[in-house]
């Protein structure tokens, strides 16, 4: 059933007209009916559709010029051109102009249904791209922050809310969700912000290293010291200082960190002097912290004057919603760094990524996407481009069977009817999606005796 999409249906022949009415209306869409030309390019002058199903030849105004029409003054709108008159160059000519699909006739239903609902996925997408490219112009700054995600968008309205106030922010989450990208978020929305966005990771350095970067020192404070130098905290003056990991921080580099943080101001090493301060506190960490200050691992006292707003972002197989969007997103940007055309993925490759819990979280999905870039060769992602942990994955989740563990075959068997059901007995797209030839395929059935009827679906399919 689709989602109340509006549709434009326009055919001067009405009993075809009617019927494909009453059938896109069962289907949920909003749909219009008209069985002439000029009739329908009055509509589309002045109400918006999603989608426009017309006949391409009509006395009057021709599908052609409807499809212009919308063009023109609905440009999110997708039109589809139906014709009793196919030809080769016509086709050409329809899709050149913009249209979304050409339908000879006689069609069948279940196409026009396919076809409707895969250009009203792309009007949505569209629509929610450019809903997306608003909220990151109101972002400014942290336009890597893609989501649309209800959570993640309640997040990063407390980022715009609290971002002025210039107040210490402890920002929780699982590694590879992109704390430091809310942290930049924050810092861009710190009204006008005069510094800059220093980041640090706590957990890389040793105590005295991480000592020396963030507070600097005096020209012989140390073998090799040969000159005075600023640390992060005075390199950060006007702006942000992002501590990450901040959990693996000695005890006493915390009360140093805590000294700092509380009288605004630091002594470098090997230093007397007491240098003032001017920098808004954000740390991180993937554990947690209230736990570890249970624990006696990190400082009570810090703990407050760090968490003064605690922002938790949460991991990426809670906002399974923003994974097509975020697929979409490294797909442009990394093809824009390759210097090549953005690829499409296939539906049964984004359904493996859609259904794997992504331990990596965001980080990983990049990779994932970066991987698939870098080995498709025309263009087209499938999921022989993914790597196999992804349909293991599938391979582990697809059945239980209570307290029986099952064998590897009952696995295998499994999975490969599941991919055959998935494309419809298509033997030849069933072994594209498990990075096997066809002939292998065909051996695998009759293994797993999926040729002989035993299971009674694919007995058919699999010739």
């Amino acid at each position: 059933m689709s989602d109340s999409g509006t549709l434009l249906i326009v055919d001067d022949e009405p009993v075809a007209m009617r019927n494909l009415a009453h059938v896109m209306r069962k289907e949920g869409y909003k749909t219009t009916a008209v069985d002439n030309g000029p009739e329908a390019l009055a509509l589309v002058e002045r109400q918006a559709f999603d989608i426009i199903l017309t006949d391409l030849r009509m006395d009057g105004a021709d599908g052609l010029q409807i499809l212009h029409a919308a063009k023109k003054h609905s440009p999110g709108c997708e039109v589809i051109l139906i014709t009793g008159f196919a030809t080769l160059e016509s086709a050409v000519e329809s899709m050149r102009k913009g249209a979304f699909f050409y339908i000879a006739k006689p069609y069948r239903l279940e196409e026009v249904r396919q076809i409707v609902s895969e250009a009203l996925h792309k009007v949505r997408l569209r629509r929610e791209n450019h809903s997306l490219k608003e909220q990151l112009q109101r972002m400014k700054g942290d336009g890597h922050v893609v989501t649309r995600d209800p959570a993640m968008l309640k997040l990063l309205e407390t980022v715009h809310q609290i971002g002025p106030t210039g107040c210490n922010v402890l920002i929780t989450g699982e590694s590879g969700v992109g704390k430091e990208l809310v942290a930049r978020a924050l810092h861009q929305h710190s009204g006008s912000p005069q510094g800059p966005f220093v980041a640090i990771n706590c957990g890389v350095f040793t105590e005295d290293l991480l000592s020396s970067e963030l507070f600097g020192h005096e020209k012989g404070a140390f073998t090799g010291a040969t000159t005075a130098k600023a640390g992060l905290m005075e390199a950060a003056k006007g702006g942000s200082l992002f501590l990450d990991e901040i959990t693996e921080m000695t005890p006493s580099m915390q009360v140093k960190l805590l000294r700092a943080v509380q009288e605004r101001e630091i002594i470098r090493v090997g230093g007397t002097r007491p240098i003032p301060i001017d920098a808004r506190f954000i740390a991180a960490t993937n554990r947690n912290l209230g736990e570890a200050v249970a624990m006696g691992k990190f400082r009570q006292d810090l703990y407050f004057r760090l968490n003064v707003i605690t922002l938790a972002i949460p991991p990426l197989k809670e906002r399974r919603g923003d994974i097509e969007l975020l697929v979409e997103y490294f797909l442009k940007r990394g093809a824009q760094r390759m210097d090549r055309p953005v690829p499409t993925i296939v539906p049964e490759a984004l359904a493996l990524l859609q259904n794997y819990e992504f331990p990596g979280n965001i980080r990983e999905l990049e990779n994932i996407i970066e991987r698939g870039l870098a080995l498709c060769n025309h263009d087209v992602i499938t999921p022989q481009h993914l790597p196999n942990e992804l349909r293991i994955h599938v391979i582990k989740t697809f059945r239980n069977r209570g307290d029986r563990t099952p064998t590897l075959e009952e696995l295998e068997t499994d999975y490969i009817r599941w991919v055959l059901d998935e494309t419809g007995g298509n033997q030849t797209r069933a072994a594209e999606i498990l990075g096997i030839d066809r002939v292998s395929l065909w051996r695998k059935l009759k293994k797993l005796r999926l040729l002989t009827g035993e299971f009674g679906t694919h007995a058919t399919m699999a010739r």
